[in-house]
């Protein structure tokens, strides 16, 4: 069945979230992905939203954390210091995150471009991606893959990932064993260094090659000893995402290849 980078992107994010897991979850992809592993693999997966809304079963996509459908049939409908005390009580089991640049140790910058007192571009900055990627145990992150946004040195740290390497996060004051755990590109799927904290490629995608991969990284990846080819997306999959998850198709666009 064909599909596009954007829809090969969510399967592949959607699987990572086990059953009976919690994630905190903005809108767009993340958001598509959450709901596809409830409607599948997932269906006692918690989902909560910074704004408030707690284990809803989302009938559509919302268009934002505070759309009145964060709540539909929720477990409770809280508030924003509820959601970031359930997170640093370390009853958060994932956070799904996005960003302008990232960096080899998962370090994101959703702030600016260029200096900070006078940047190229100002973003929105961190919202809630600094306490929910400090404070989660798992960070997850859909990009797309270019050396504009995997860059060697960040022009701003907004969320940390592993800071320097190793052992800098727990020297921080971060939790010890939180921190970036996938990051899901139109390219690839890596992960992290168990010793060194790098980002590790450990599936490519049917059809894109390792200097594909190379050539728009901007800075040296890990490999794993046995890097796998990603699953493509199945048929049910495909159209559940289709025709219950993004029937408009805000999210997972047109194109198909």
């Amino acid at each position: 069945m064909r599909y596009n980078e954007m829809e090969l992107m969510i399967c592949l994010a959607s699987r990572i979230l086990e059953d009976g897991s919690t994630v905190v979850v903005g809108t767009g992809a993340p958001c598509a992905a959450t709901m596809l592993a409830q409607k599948t693999h997932s269906p006692n997966l918690v989902i909560l939203f910074e704004a408030g809304g707690v284990g809803p079963i989302l009938p559509t996509m919302p268009i934002s954390v505070g759309d009145s459908r964060t709540f539909a049939r929720a477990i409770m409908a809280s508030s924003m210091s509820d959601v970031m005390e359930s997170c640093q009580r370390g009853l958060i089991d994932y956070c799904f995150l996005g960003g302008a640049q990232i960096d080899q140790y998962g370090n994101i910058n959703s702030t600016v471009i260029g200096s900070f007192e006078k940047p190229k571009v100002r973003f929105p900055g961190s919202g809630g991606a600094n306490d929910l990627a400090s404070l989660c145990w798992r960070t997850l992150m859909i990009t797309p893959h270019d050396q504009r946004r995997f860059v060697d040195k960040l022009d701003f740290l907004t969320t940390p990932g592993y800071l320097t390497g190793e052992n800098a996060r727990e020297a921080a004051g971060l939790p010890p064993g939180t921190g970036p755990y996938k990051v899901i590109t139109n390219l690839c799927v890596m992960g992290f260094d168990e010793k060194t904290k790098r980002m590790k490629v450990e599936s490519v995608h049917p059809g894109v090659t390792r200097d594909q991969i190379v050539e728009n990284t901007g800075f040296e990846l890990m490999w794993a000893d046995q890097v796998k080819v990603s699953l493509e997306p199945e048929e049910q999959e495909l159209r559940i995402l289709r025709e219950e998850v993004d029937p408009l198709r805000y999210i997972i666009g047109k194109e198909a290849i």
